[in-house]
């Protein structure tokens, strides 16, 4: 029993001492932030036609829905375009911010907000990658996603404290006049006006405490809680990629076609996924390379969440399921959903790798040494408040 209470204390300890997976963290970040940010940029030009004002699913079938389901969108507060133009617009500059991990408790809150705006206003436009950028955009508000290869990362060591700099006030007092705004006129459903009175409160006393009280039982106690929240926000994550691809695999199981391995040749013959028809011919072919890849699909899904017990065949899955992602953005035309799929996967990512690829990006920097210091790169990452 001496034992079991030991082993417990230690967990313990580490799950309040310390924000697990800081590497992983700020990859998903970055990973979902960039997915978001390229693909409102490559759709700007037709951004009306698939959330706006000139879209097939208008404003009022909107607002129907959204009363019926609760759902949460920004968009709703207005049917102007100038409100579409700037929620659009705010949306792209917080899937910037938040790749480059600027002010990052902010962008996150402002990021999901965008998310969910766009998504809720239209919902028959987005896919399976889109479902993913929905639900991590929620779940990285809860994680400390900046400690590492973030700006917030890069103020927290030249000045002491990511929250430096009369930026962060500025940010946090026009999110908290469009927050009063919204409460004032309603526009908020009572679990959404808990959650972001909640945020706005809790962020304006770690501010608070972050500059008068740095080193006291305050700001230690707002440590143990954010890393807490950070730790289940990674769990979660760990848990719904495992879901997903359980769900998956368990569902084409079942549908003949994946039994008989032909399932693949079908969406090949099809104009909408076929952006290279030379080598969807080819592909579509070879009855073994059909067979193979439909069968080989089933089989890392339904087998990636057993492996996570053992590292080796855990990472070697992990590869194959990015390249399969990689494979499904060429061949099948769908780049924003197997590159959200391949930042969810990043989550996995080991520790190691992530610190080597850090380095080699950080050597490719103009003015870096070429030769990293190996003691700065094994070392913790700074805390950071966030």
């Amino acid at each position: 029993m001496d034992g079991v209470r030991a082993s417990a204390a230690r967990a313990l300890a580490k799950v309040t001492g310390q924000a697990l997976g800081p590497y992983q963290s700020a990859v998903v970040r970055i990973g979902f932030a960039g997915t978001w940010l390229f693909f409102l940029l490559r759709e700007f030009p037709h951004r009306a036609e698939l959330y706006g004002p000139d879209g097939p699913w208008s404003w009022a079938l909107a607002e129907r829905l959204i009363a019926s389901n609760g759902a949460f969108s920004v968009l709703m507060w207005s049917d102007s375009t100038l409100w579409f133009e700037i929620v659009y617009g705010v949306s792209v500059l917080a899937s910037a911010g938040l790749l480059l991990g600027w002010r990052t408790r902010a962008t996150s809150v402002v990021f999901m907000i965008g998310v969910l705006a766009l998504q809720n206003r239209s919902v028959f436009m987005g896919d399976g990658g889109d479902n993913v950028i929905h639900l991590m955009a929620i779940y990285l508000v809860l994680t400390r996603c900046a400690q590492v290869w973030s700006l917030d990362a890069r103020r927290a060591r030249l000045r002491g404290s990511a929250s430096a700099g009369a930026a962060g006030p500025v940010l946090w007092a026009v999110l908290g006049a469009v927050f009063a705004y919204g409460a004032a006129t309603g526009r908020f459903g009572a679990g959404w006006l808990a959650v972001f009175a909640g945020l706005w409160v809790v962020c304006g006393l770690w501010w608070l405490v972050d500059r008068y009280e740095a080193e006291g039982e305050g700001r230690a106690v707002l440590d143990v809680l954010a890393n807490l929240l950070h730790n289940a926000g990674m769990l979660v994550i760990m848990a719904e990629v495992c879901l997903i691809y359980a769900t998956a695999g368990w569902y084409k199981i079942q549908g003949s076609r994946w039994q008989d391995g032909t399932a693949l040749y079908y969406p090949l013959g099809l104009d909408y996924f076929t952006p290279w028809p030379g080598l969807s011919a080819l592909v579509a072919g070879s009855g073994t390379v059909v067979m193979l890849l439909s069968y080989g699909t089933v089989a890392v899904q339904v087998a990636f969440p057993f492996t996570l017990f053992n590292r080796r065949i855990k990472n070697v899955l992990l590869a194959v399921m990015m390249l399969e992602h990689a494979g499904i953005a060429v061949l099948l035309g769908l780049p924003f959903f197997s590159l959200a799929m391949i930042a969810a996967d990043a989550v996995f990512l080991p520790t190691g790798f992530l610190v080597w690829l850090g380095v080699r990006v950080a050597v490719l920097r103009p003015g870096r040494r070429a030769a990293a210091d190996p003691v700065a790169v094994d070392a913790e990452p700074v805390p950071v408040v966030r």
